[in-house]
């Protein structure tokens, strides 16, 4: 039975198209946008492309609102993450009414276009290789965008059947999928992935390396660990992905992300783009969520600039646990993967011009002054905007070596573990651990990842998200103010939007909300 409330919203709409007889005489356009993308090779490639989009959309949308929050989110309501303002991860907002809901929509929004061209793709007459890279991509999609759902909410539906005007009114069930059944799903999907897709590939497409990476997670989540660390090791053992050497370690977040450590890298151009729909995608403001505005400090000796991020939103930050991870001193990635704590006035007509900033000039605002990300900073930004069409890495090297470690160490094998942590460290300009424990290994990937799309399902995974969250994650406008911020037991799984809870009727609220 079809079971996606996808369903509901298409036959909607499908009642409205019906009605028109102005669409019905406008056969073409629907061949355009039916046959045309289902039944040719050329219309699959497009609709790959499509996904692509979408994806992008989903994981790093342009602009603001609920689409940004609902990714801030996990980038920020961790052990590591401090929140000035509006976007409060645990906050009364954190409810099935109030809380984002598009990662429930659009997720499933996007598997029913990744249902149609899997389903489809076997009917076209073409190339074999064709069609299974075609159809690896789409699976690729789909399984991953299953592991998000059930790592967010755990009760989830499961569909594999595309919506079509034929079955837009079947009857439909809506129940909880057994979660065995998804995970069975999303390693099918990845499986396939990993035999079909190359090893090298277009720059921003799905490569053999980010399947196995993803597949690996997948595993984890099942504590298969061995399963887990075979996939890491494919990825590790290939030459195709590496890390970049120290002395290149500014070019991880760095204006070309067409480098061997980054696996998947979500492109955007704004010739081609606009917005999210076109290819060269819509401006996006995360590269302005994370750093202060100090052009706002007293005394006027800092004005906007490139070197301090340009525009600026000084919403989230890293907060002071994170901080304390750090060799300041020695650990590479203090200075290259945040913004200097030391400003230096930029104001020409400063009398101190080029001296360091005086420490009265440092107010106690956060908004205006605080230790700041710089993992998405733009180079090419303009000065006076938010807007951002810098390329984002949202899956790297460095993560599938974190893994695999974790891999090795719940196998027995300390020795790969360590070999593989110490890679990371070594990178840092760091001495490697001598033992591999939960807790260095955590503290490094925190140091490594931070704010990056993995920290809030690591955590869950480990069964500590709650008791981090409610020990370091914090709120405050300043220092004065700045104090602990509670996450309810229950919020471990994101509520399910009571929009679609209404629409489904039968499907129960997860429990706590």
């Amino acid at each position: 039975m079809k079971r996606i409330f996808l369903q509901l919203l298409f036959g909607i709409a499908l009642l409205s198209l019906l009605s028109c007889e102005k669409f019905l005489a406008e056969e073409p356009v629907t061949e355009v946008s039916i046959d045309f993308i289902y039944t040719t090779p050329e219309g699959l490639e497009s609709g790959v492309n499509a996904l692509y989009n979408l994806m992008r959309n989903y994981n790093i949308p342009e602009g603001e609102g609920d689409a940004l929050r609902s990714s801030l989110f996990f980038l920020v309501g961790t052990d590591l993450g401090l929140n000035r303002t509006w976007h409060t991860p645990y906050g009364p907002n954190h409810t099935p009414v109030a809380f984002p809901a598009r990662k429930w929509t659009r997720g499933y929004q996007i598997i029913d276009r990744a249902n149609a061209i899997i389903t489809n793709a076997p009917k076209v007459d073409m190339l074999e290789t064709r069609r299974n890279q075609i159809i690896a991509q789409a699976r690729m999609v789909r399984g991953e965008l299953y592991l998000d759902l059930i790592r967010m909410y755990d009760n989830i539906l499961l569909d594999t059947i595309a919506t079509t005007p034929e079955n837009a009114f079947d009857p439909k069930e809506y129940i909880p999928a057994d979660p065995v059944e998804v995970f069975k799903l999303i390693d099918a999907d990845l499986d396939f992935a990993v035999q079909h897709l190359a090893w090298n590939v277009e720059y921003g497409r799905y490569g053999k390396g980010v399947a196995h990476h993803v597949r690996g997670k997948s595993a984890l989540w099942q504590q298969k660990w061995g399963e887990a660390s075979t996939h890491f090791d494919a990825v590790i053992l290939d030459p195709t992905h590496d890390l970049l050497p120290r002395e290149q370690l500014t070019q991880v977040f760095g204006q070309n992300l067409n480098h061997k450590e980054a696996l998947l890298v979500y492109v955007r151009d704004e010739i081609t783009g606009g917005n999210d729909n076109l290819a060269g995608g819509g401006p996006t403001w995360i590269s302005s969520v994370f750093n202060s505005r100090v052009y706002e400090l007293s005394g006027g000796e800092m004005i906007r600039s490139v070197e301090y991020g340009g525009e600026s939103l000084g919403w989230s930050f890293p907060n002071d646990y994170l901080r304390s991870l750090y060799d300041e001193e020695n650990d590479l990635r203090f200075r290259t993967y945040y913004y200097p704590l030391q400003l230096i006035v930029n104001n020409p007509e400063s009398p101190n011009f080029g001296q360091p900033l005086a420490p009265e000039r440092y107010d106690d605002d956060y908004r205006r002054y605080h230790w700041s990300l710089k993992k998405y900073h733009d180079e090419e930004k303009r000065v006076g905007t938010l807007n951002s069409y810098k390329d984002h890495v949202y899956y790297r090297y460095a993560e599938t070596l974190l893994l695999g470690a974790e891999a090795a160490w719940r196998m027995g094998n300390s020795t790969k573990a360590l070999g593989y942590i110490n890679q990371v460290r070594n990178r840092a300009g760091l001495n490697g651990f001598a033992a591999f424990d939960l807790e260095s290994y955590l503290e490094e990937s925190a140091r490594e990842l931070a704010f990056e799309n993995e920290r809030w399902f690591l955590l869950k995974r480990l069964g500590v998200l709650v008791e981090r969250v409610n020990r370091y994650y914090e709120m405050g406008s300043n220092a004065g103010n700045k104090a602990i911020y509670p996450m309810a037991s229950h919020m471990v799984r994101l509520p399910i939007p009571q929009s679609q809870i209404d629409l489904m009727g039968t499907f129960p609220q997860n429990d706590g909300y």
